[in-house]
C-alpha cells in the first residue's frame, strides 16, 4: 500500500529539482513555502526522500500523511 504525504520546506525549491521527487507534485505558497504532495512506497522511501531534501538544505517545516480518505 502506497501512502500519500505532504512535505512542507522554508525557502523555494526551483522546479528543476521535480524530476528528484518522482510521483510528487510541488507547489510554490505565498512566504516562501514549497509544498511536495504524493504517493510514498514505504518508510524506507520516506526516509530516502528526506535525505535528499537535507541535502538540498531547505529547512522542513512538516511532514503530514495524507487524509485518511486518500489512504484507504
Amino acid at each position: 500500500m502506497t501512502d500519500q504525504y505532504e512535505i512542507r520546506l522554508r525557502g523555494r525549491l526551483d522546479e528543476r529539482w521535480s524530476a528528484w521527487f518522482e510521483g510528487m507534485t510541488m507547489a510554490l505558497e505565498p512566504g516562501g513555502v514549497t509544498v511536495l504532495r504524493g504517493p510514498v512506497v514505504d518508510q524506507a522511501a520516506l526516509h530516502g526522500l528526506l535525505a535528499r531534501l537535507r541535502d538540498l538544505g531547505l529547512p522542513l517545516i512538516s511532514v503530514v500523511p495524507g487524509p485518511a480518505e486518500e489512504r484507504r
